[in-house]
């Protein structure tokens, strides 16, 4: 193999072309893969920061739905306890109207008897009148005396 003058200059502009690709194409090749792995390096990092705060809401998401699971139990209970009462209030109060209907009733009751003994005592008292206005009329005699008796007796 003989070198000549056509290997020197190949070798000469490979040599030329490897000082312009390190002067002006690797640099901004260089530049551009470091941007590339610094942002790929950042978007790791975002990524485990992003999966890091998405664990965090889900617990603090689990810790709300346990709050919102215990203040729904207490609304519930506090609810049913509330509802309770309330029928107990209702009883009571169906209790005191019971006894107040009853109460008024018997009064209602006794007016009502207080007026038929009067208005028997009347009645009695005016038969007693017709009675013994018949009595006196008439001449007192046994037969007579009993069918004046039965006939009051039949009007009674």
């Amino acid at each position: 193999m003989d070198i000549n003058l056509t290997l020197v200059g190949q070798g000469i502009t490979f040599f030329l072309f490897i000082l312009f690709t390190m002067k002006f194409v690797w640099p901004p090749l260089s530049a551009a893969m470091e941007e590339r792995q610094a942002k790929i390096a950042e978007g790791l990092n975002r990524a485990e920061r992003g999966q890091q705060e998405l664990a965090q809401a889900q617990e603090k998401a689990a810790e709300i739905v346990r709050e919102a699971r215990t203040q729904a139990s207490e609304i519930i209970e506090q609810a049913n306890k509330r509802g309770g009462e309330i029928v107990e209030e209702a009883k009571q109060a169906a209790r005191v109207e019971g006894e107040r209907l009853i109460a008024q009733a018997h009064s209602q009751i006794e007016q009502e008897r207080t007026q038929v003994r009067a208005e028997l005592q009347q009645q009695v008292a005016a038969l007693a009148v017709t009675g013994a206005a018949k009595i006196l009329e008439r001449e007192v005699d046994a037969s007579a005396h009993n069918a004046m008796l039965e006939e009051l007796a039949s009007q009674l």
